[in-house]
């Protein structure tokens, strides 16, 4: 019996990925398309961008997903998600890195992923113009275009390879500089690409050992922790505590520099007061 269970939920959540694969393929599509074309400019705010390519990528997804799990909430960046007091959610960002898409620089991505009562069961980071999608189901490991993913075996902050992201909007109410500045001169270097999702699957995938971001939405980080945790990883805030989506900081490594870069984090926000660790 409880052998048919587990095979069940196997099923199920294999079932979830490669829906989640089959759908971000098809945004994929789009975004490549757009991409090839002067880029349709909107802004939500002062400087927040929004593009023709996220809402096109963003319809396609809640489109598909809604087709495939009717009885599915979906929570998605631009809002054209709904909610029907499911106990599965779908977490969608259409288009993570839209400045850097409407510059022309190539790195962005789709990321979606599904949980359940708050535990996240399936994941996918897509980057259509490299074509490399990130996988992973929660009890199944992590892979990069159907190869299994680890995180890396660096073991000392010395000699990691950071990543962070910074905001658009509110910058001088935004922290993170302090802690850039700081972790540039205590590692091997702090890169900062402009696409958490993609940051994120970095660490996943070894080429990065560590990754840290405040005011982060569940659309940007619910794929990639999944990512992470399922490659070997470690995700928290600075105090240690089990990250939770949308949570004011989240810190994610490869677990072996978790608590040695940790302290770092932590020392610095002490030094800071507060503005870190209280929205």
């Amino acid at each position: 019996m409880l052998q048919r269970r587990a095979a069940a939920r196997y099923s199920m959540k294999k079932e979830y990925l490669e829906a989640a694969i089959e759908t971000a393929h098809e945004a994929g599509k789009i975004l490549r398309e757009e991409f090839d074309r002067p880029a349709e400019i909107a802004y939500k705010g002062d400087v927040d961008l929004v593009t023709q390519a996220d809402k096109r990528s963003e319809e396609a997804i809640v489109t598909r997903l809604t087709k495939y799990f009717p009885e599915h909430s979906i929570v998605a960046e631009e809002g054209s998600g709904h909610e029907s007091g499911s106990d599965f959610l779908w977490h969608v960002d259409p288009l993570d890195g839209t400045t850097n898409f409407a510059h022309g620089y190539p790195c962005f991505s789709i990321s979606i992923a599904l949980s359940q009562r708050g535990a996240l069961l399936a994941a996918v980071v897509y980057n259509p113009f490299y074509d490399e999608l990130f996988a992973a189901a929660r009890g199944a490991g992590a892979t990069l275009n159907g190869k299994r993913i680890f995180v890396s075996k660096v073991d000392t902050l010395a000699t990691s390879l950071l990543c962070t992201g910074f905001p658009v909007h509110k910058r001088l109410a935004n922290p993170n500089i302090h802690y850039y500045w700081d972790f540039t001169l205590r590692s091997h270097g702090v890169r900062r690409d402009g696409s958490a999702a993609l940051d994120l699957a970095g660490v996943a995938a070894g080429r990065f050992d560590g990754f840290w971001e405040f005011g982060l939405k569940p659309w940007d980080t619910a794929a990639g922790v999944l990512l992470i945790e399922e490659a070997g990883g470690r995700v928290s805030d600075f105090a240690g505590n089990p990250y939770k989506l949308g949570g004011a900081v989240i810190f994610a490594t490869n677990g072996l520099i978790h608590e040695e870069a940790r302290a770092v984090a932590l020392e610095i926000s002490q030094r800071d007061p507060g503005a870190p660790l209280r929205r």
